[in-house]
């Protein structure tokens, strides 16, 4: 990947519906070369798809947090299995470090969050947790489709 490429992918980042032309335009580049680019990072893996964000992706859950958990013993994918039934939560990332597990919550009140992480600590095998609220939201990215499958476009 080159700075053109680069270029392209922020500009991605930035509105992902611009146009080829507008693109072109804007990088100082022909139209069939933000073509080719877009073709090569596609075909590649680097751009696994494209998404749009919704207003309501930030309101239908208002209380937003994430909460690093530290596991006690090798109870891992137990510990996950149970984090996975739980609606309350939306992405759980496995890491590295002093914290095992980053999960990303989301409920309608701080009261709700609070009955959510009472559960999630409740869990044997937990044995540390910190959570983060979200404030607000400057810019988020949501992956929708992979190239190949249903619904990629």
């Amino acid at each position: 990947m080159d700075d053109t490429d680069a270029e392209l992918i922020a500009a991605l980042r930035r509105n992902g519906r611009e146009s080829v032309s507008d693109l072109a335009v804007r990088m100082g580049v022909t139209r069939a070369t933000v073509r080719s680019r877009l073709e090569k990072l596609r075909g590649g893996g680097v751009i696994l798809g494209f998404t749009a964000v919704l207003k309501s992706d930030s309101h239908d859950r208002p209380v937003r947090s994430m909460t690093l958990i530290e596991i006690e013993g090798k109870g891992i994918e137990r510990i996950i299995k149970a984090l996975d039934g739980m609606p309350e939560i939306q992405t759980i990332h496995v890491t590295n470090g002093r914290w095992d597990l980053i999960i990303e919550m989301g409920t309608e009140t701080l009261a709700d969050l609070d009955e959510a992480l009472r559960r999630v600590r409740n869990i044997q095998g937990v044995a540390n947790s910190q959570t983060n609220l979200y404030l607000s939201t400057v810019r988020s990215q949501r992956l929708v489709g992979f190239p190949g499958l249903p619904g990629d476009t």
